[in-house]
């Protein structure tokens, strides 16, 4: 061994537990004070039901814990809103004249629409000032959104 880098080691070291457990054992240090020992630790102590909460970690691990259930909740019910049938179709702002010719035509939701288009495109291309430009911009802007857009069927 070297000389002169090596710590003090104390044979007779003295560990205090704040129960008040006292008990000696080697160290590099004369005096160690600690928090829980096996005397009062509910493990080894048999008392299962309490739960050691040392400066409020349980209570901030179950802040952690809901406030982790509250952003999944949110972005679940985020996501749902998004691709709601019953979004208006003002919403999506992509034109005024195709949304007025698509309210002209009873159709304000995009469930409505969609369901149109399912007829097939010429059915929604039927509409009065819908044009082919629109029908693009509005398909589109569905599936950016996440929507399932039926496919024309081809013959």
């Amino acid at each position: 061994m070297k000389e002169g880098i090596h710590p003090t080691y104390f044979p007779d070291a003295t560990v205090t537990c704040a129960c008040g457990n006292t008990w000696t054992t080697g160290s590099t240090k004369k005096e160690i004070r600690i928090e829980i020992c096996s005397q009062c630790h509910p493990f080894f102590s048999g008392e299962l039901q309490r739960i050691v909460d040392i400066e409020g970690q349980v209570d901030r691990f179950y802040k952690k814990l809901q406030a982790r259930q509250d952003y999944v909740e949110e972005t679940k019910t985020r996501k749902e809103s998004r691709i709601s049938p019953k979004r208006p179709i003002s919403e999506l702002e992509l034109g005024k004249r195709a949304t007025d010719a698509l309210a002209a035509a009873n159709i304000s939701m995009v469930g409505q629409f969609i369901e149109k288009l399912a007829e097939g495109e010429d059915s929604v291309l039927a509409i009065s000032g819908f044009g082919r430009k629109s029908l693009i911009d509005f398909k589109k802007k569905l599936r950016s959104l996440g929507y399932d857009i039926p496919e024309p069927e081809v013959a």
